[in-house]
């Protein structure tokens, strides 16, 4: 039975992430610090308020 294939890029994150153990834990910490953040309800429906329609056609001077 033939070995199942793995790229050198796989064999590199594997190296590299039994290497530096941590490495999930700092992702999981900036994509919270940058992206997992709680939503305000009252902010964003004054966001939608707001909001201004765009013309059909946007280069039309008319």
């Amino acid at each position: 039975m033939a070995e199942q294939y793995t790229s050198e890029i796989t064999q590199f994150l594997q190296s590299y992430k039994s290497n530096h153990p941590d490495v999930e834990q700092r992702q999981r910490d900036g994509r919270a610090r940058l992206w997992d953040k709680a939503q305000d309800p009252e902010l964003a429906e004054g966001f939608k308020q707001a909001r201004v329609r765009q013309k059909p056609y946007v280069y039309q001077n008319n």
